[in-house]
């Protein structure tokens, strides 16, 4: 069993292609989904991983620093995109999805992921300083654990925004419930997510395989089609 540690962003996307992995090697595959940060830290503290793919580079990075990882430098597999999201019959999407309109006193809790966890939510702060939305949006961020949870938190109705990944807006749910638009990719440094193989896996034959797989034209653009660019 090929065990991968996926940020929170692959949540949506991975599943159907493990069981794709799967029926075209025969090799089983299972995924873990966390923040990058939670997920860093399992490695670092022995966790039974076999590949991490994570929202960033900077996270392998610190886990090749460690003398964990077989590569030398994160693979870069997809570029992720950030949108901010809002229910439709909101007082957000009502009115037409906008960044400017975040600012309306109406609007009291936007959701964001933790920057000290999530690259989609350092991504979002960069961005929201950038655009010069930071004052008026200081207080009403709320903070999410990873990428997943702050899209729950628009999805319930408990912020009237998100930031979020393309890869969360995309999915059948949230594209059913709510409407996104993109954000400048200007307004951010670009979000390349890395893979490493563990150097203390028992399936490094398999779990390049699966790098390889993910990389492929085939798959790339089904990444493509879920919220995941080319890197």
């Amino acid at each position: 069993m090929l065990r991968i540690a996926a940020a929170a962003d692959l949540q949506p996307v991975l599943p159907p292609l493990l069981a794709e992995f799967r029926g075209q090697t025969g090799v089983p595959a299972e995924a873990v989904y966390a923040s990058s940060a939670t997920l860093t830290e399992q490695i670092l503290n022995g966790g039974p991983f076999d590949l991490f793919l994570s929202a960033d580079l900077s996270f392998p990075e610190k886990v090749i620093a460690a003398g964990l990882a077989e590569e030398a430098k994160p693979v870069p597999y997809a570029r992720g995109t950030l949108v901010l999201w809002a229910r439709r019959g909101s007082y957000t999407a009502d009115r037409g999805l906008r960044l400017e309109l975040l600012q309306d006193p109406v609007i009291r809790k936007v959701a964001v992921a933790d920057a000290a966890h999530a690259p989609y939510g350092c991504a979002a702060r960069e961005a929201i300083r950038n655009l010069g939305l930071l004052d008026a949006l200081k207080p009403k961020l709320v903070f999410a654990e990873n990428i997943a949870q702050a899209a729950q938190f628009v999805d319930s109705g408990n912020a009237g925004a998100g930031f979020l990944s393309l890869t969360a807006a995309l999915t059948p749910r949230m594209k059913a419930a709510g409407t996104y638009i993109e954000i400048p990719p200007a307004a951010y440094s670009p979000i390349l997510q890395g893979a490493i193989v563990l150097r203390s896996s028992a399936n490094q034959n398999e779990a390049r395989r699966f790098l390889l797989f993910l990389r492929s034209p085939a798959v790339r653009e089904q990444l493509e089609a879920r919220g995941l660019k080319a890197p």
